[in-house]
């Protein structure tokens, strides 16, 4: 049993990151032998490519605004391990998280003993948070998805309502390799008579979802684009959804369509009578909502956590929008399973000088084989993060140092940059 917390983390990251069945035969298996701890909770189900995050975090500041107890389970971490499971405004701590790695630590051998086969990483962290949850007896729990949707481990949960920010690629060796097959797997946490809120706007993806949601009888709820008025960006970004005026810290244009999701996900709930949010609730949610990580500014410097097709083409409509006379220096990472060739081309579109390098990780691409992708005609080679951190920062006036390509370089960065 382990009593310090880095012994805990270090043995369950040690662990696979999916099991080889990717299904939820074992999240199944495990949940029955916990006594079925997903079933005594208020879900909200968050699926999507990018933006889901963010989603949440407005929906757990509107919810806390109310007075509710909200806890929450996200993926990756930026700071630090524990954020993948808060409850209201606080990390679990270090102590309830080895209590909890514990319990799984036992499970995980008298299922590989029993049963010869491995919780994988991903499951025993979920299960780690249904146990958390249940104990806390939080009013609403909020679940981003993991990877996908239909067979993700957070898929165990009955949610009281679903939402999808959006489709684009991502995954592909895992979820499929068009755009419909990538839907579907995240029409997967769709269930028979929840209702769906989604901001996707693909007119030949809002048929799947309609069909899909009519097999499901599931109630369908679409955000769209002439829902969202008169956004005015600066230091508060203001805007309309469906007439009333809200405010919001966090930056970027697709931030105003995440804020949006989660005003609608309120109103249904309200309408659902599962929840009695006040408009001027709604309104402070929003505007104290924060996520480290994404368009997240130091002085000239802002980190993002943009990593795939989707992710990069709405940094670069938000840098377009805000930083439009700046002078764009970019320091760019990627794992080696993103389609980091259609990534670069879009910060080529628009940034004035790329230096590209790699850090310590296992998933992480070499700097080489990323420079050597790309074609814009001010390109470097950075070996060392700390050094290029270093050189870069040293800004002028006009100049803007932009940090993206991967969460986990985020993480990795923002702590040098602190």
């Amino acid at each position: 049993m382990f009593t310090k917390l880095d012994d805990a983390i270090n043995w369950i990251e040690s662990i696979k990151r999916f099991g080889d069945k990717y299904d939820l035969s074992r999240m199944e298996l495990a949940c029955n032998m916990l006594g079925n701890p997903e079933n005594e909770l208020n879900v909200i189900h968050v699926a999507g490519t990018n933006g889901k995050g963010s989603t949440v975090s407005y929906l757990k500041h509107i919810l806390l605004s109310e007075g509710y107890n909200v806890g929450t389970f996200t993926s990756p971490y930026i700071v630090s391990f524990n954020e993948r499971i808060t409850y209201n405004y606080d990390d679990i701590t270090s102590e309830e998280l080895i209590y909890y790695i514990n319990q799984v630590y036992n499970l995980h051998f008298e299922v590989l003993e029993k049963y010869n086969d491995a919780i994988s990483f991903f499951e025993l962290l979920t299960l780690i948070s249904l146990l958390y949850f249940k104990d806390k007896q939080c009013d609403f729990i909020i679940y981003e998805v993991g990877l996908g949707g239909k067979l993700d481990a957070t898929n165990i949960v009955k949610p009281i309502i679903t939402a999808i920010t959006n489709i684009n690629f991502d995954h592909m060796h895992i979820l499929g390799d068009t755009i419909e097959e990538i839907a579907l797997c995240k029409l997967g946490i769709v269930k028979e008579g929840i209702k769906l809120v989604t901001t996707e706007i693909n007119p030949d993806l809002l048929e799947l979802f309609k069909d899909y949601c009519k097999n499901k009888k599931a109630p369908l709820t679409i955000v769209s684009e002439s829902d969202i008025t008169n956004p005015h960006f600066g230091e508060l970004t203001s805007f309309n959804y469906m007439d009333e005026e809200f405010k919001i810290k966090m930056m970027g244009t697709h931030q105003v369509v995440n804020a949006s999701l989660a005003i609608e996900i309120i109103k249904q709930l309200n309408n659902l009578e599962k929840t009695n949010v006040s408009l001027s609730n709604i309104r402070l949610g929003l505007l104290k909502t924060n996520w480290p990580g994404r368009l997240e500014t130091f002085g000239s410097i802002i980190l993002d956590g943009a990593h795939n097709i989707g992710g990069v083409t709405v940094l670069r409509d938000s840098m377009q929008t805000l930083y439009k006379d700046k002078y764009i220096k970019v320091l760019f990472t990627s794992m080696a399973d993103k389609e980091y060739f259609d990534v670069i081309k879009v910060l080529e579109s628009f940034v004035d000088e790329i230096h590209f390098t790699d850090f310590d990780y296992p998933r992480c691409e070499t700097a080489e084989n990323l420079y050597n992708v790309s074609s814009h005609p001010k390109k470097y080679l950075e070996k060392s993060v700390d050094e290029a951190i270093e050189s870069l920062r040293d800004l002028k006036d006009n100049e803007i140092l932009l940090i993206t390509g991967s969460l986990y370089f985020i993480s990795l960065v923002r702590k040098k940059i602190k």
